[in-house]
Formats: structure tokens, C-alpha cells, sequence
């Protein structure tokens, strides 16, 4: 499905969104500037697509930024996209809930509308927790519960009926847009997340409502090692480094 979109991917997302996306990535930079101003750090940008958020990651940073997606079509644009902009940001295919790091390899991630595609949202967190250094941050950028009254009864109904019928236009597949309010409506909301995050082992979670709560920002720090993530340590020795071939 991600494949068949991908060459219309970043039209309909500014387009559908009335480019408000590009201010939500940009909250996610604010969020994570200490971390980006650090020459020494990596942040691995997971579910990256066609590597908007990863750009955004690399334009205002000093640290070495990663990007990570399970599908090779969207990486391709995401390639062309990071040539034409002059930045270095290695693309490395591979799959979210499994990613081929050793655990520790991070001082930040972030998965921007990709964490609500992942087999298991409480497994995908866990994932990205074991890859983080103790004390690394995660910063998640989702579509969420809107929480101004009245709006979400307006904002559900253009996610439903509107939005399918002109990305099934504009992209040739109305499916992909049909699944996206779907995968929204079975997403866990702000709180629901939030309480998840905890449970997989970040501290200090909070989130902001953005537009509305259109979208939210989650932001989480890993926590010290608990016995399950120890349990993870096995995997590391058939892990690749970070020097690993990229895409």
C-alpha cells in the first residue's frame, strides 16, 4: 500500500493537511533542539517515509541524523529528497519492531504517523525504548482525539468522507486513504499512549495537543534497564553497527 502512494505521498499530505504537517514536524525539532545542538549524538528518525521529518531532524541539527522505513519505494523519494537538500542523512531499510541496532545505539528517536502502522504499538514502544541510550528521548508525532468541542465531529467527518475521495483521486488508491481513518480510529488517544509509554519503560512522558489535538506530541526519556529489556541484551551480539551499509 505504502509503496503505490509513495510517488504522490508528500503532494497529499501537505495538500490534505493544508501543510499544518510541516508545523508539526517542526514542534518535533523544538522539542528535541538540546539533543540536536550535540555534535556527538545520533537520532535514528524511525518510520521516516519519504524523509520529511528526517530533513526537518537534519536542518536543524549538529548531531548525526539516521532514517529508517520498511519500504523501499518511499525511500527512494526519501533519497532524492536528502540529495536535493545537501544534507547527509544515511537511509538504512528495515523493519520498526525489529530494528537492526544494538540496544543503546541512540540519544534520540522519533516516529512521526508510523507508530499507529506497527503490528503492536506496546511492542513497537518497547523496540524503540531498547534502542535508546538510558536517559535518550523519544518523541512521537501522531494523529490523536481532537479535544475542542465540536471540532472532532467536523474534523471526523472530513477524515472519513472527504479525505479518501480526493487521496483515491490524487494517488489512484482510495484504499490507502480509506485505511488511514480507519487506523486512526483504533489508535490509542493522548492519555491511552501516554499511559503505554510508561508501561514500556519511559519516564517523564508527556504530550502536547497540537491543532487542536488533531495530532499530539509524546515525548518520553528511556528509563534505567528493566529485567525484560535485559533479556534483549542477546540480540545485540548479531546486531550491525551504526556503520552498517545504508539504503
Amino acid at each position: 500500500m505504502f509503496a503505490g502512494i509513495a510517488p504522490r505521498y508528500d503532494l497529499l499530505n501537505h495538500v490534505l493537511s493544508l501543510n499544518i504537517d510541516k508545523r508539526w514536524r517542526r514542534s518535533v525539532t523544538r522539542e528535541l533542539q538540546q539533543v540536536l545542538d550535540r555534535e556527538d549524538a545520533v537520532i535514528l528518525d524511525v518510520a521516516c517515509g519519504t524523509g520529511d521529518l528526517s530533513i526537518e531532524l537534519a536542518v536543524h541539527s549538529r548531531a548525526r541524523v539516521i532514517g529508517t522505513d520498511f519500504c523501499r519505494p518511499m525511500l527512494a523519494v526519501a533519497d532524492d529528497k536528502i540529495e536535493s537538500s545537501g544534507r547527509s542523512v544515511p537511509l538504512i531499510e528495515s523493519d520498526a519492531m525489529n530494528l537492526p541496532f544494538p540496544s543503546g545505539s541512540f540519544d534520540a528517536a522519533t516516529i512521526a504517523f508510523g507508530l499507529r502502522n506497527l503490528s503492536n504499538v506496546k511492542d513497537g514502544l518497547t523496540e524503540l525504548n531498547r534502542i535508546l541510550k538510558p536517559g535518550g528521548r523519544l518523541a512521537v508525532l501522531e494523529f490523536s482525539s481532537p479535544v475542542i468541542p465540536g471540532f472532532g465531529r467536523i474534523f471526523n467527518f472530513y477524515f472519513s468522507h472527504i479525505l479518501p475521495r480526493i487521496g483515491g483521486v490524487v494517488s489512484g488508491s482510495r484504499g490507502a486513504y480509506e485505511y488511514l481513518p480507519d487506523s486512526v480510529s483504533k489508535f490509542p488517544n493522548q492519555k491511552k499512549l501516554e499511559a503505554l509509554m510508561t508501561a514500556t519503560g519511559f519516564e517523564n512522558v508527556n504530550y502536547q495537543n497540537l491543532t487542536g489535538g488533531v495530532a499530539a506530541l509524546h515525548t518520553g526519556a528511556r528509563a534505567s534497564l528493566c529485567p525484560r529489556l535485559k533479556g534483549l541484551a542477546g540480540r545485540d551480539a548479531r546486531a550491525p553497527s551504526l556503520s552498517s551499509p545504508a539504503f
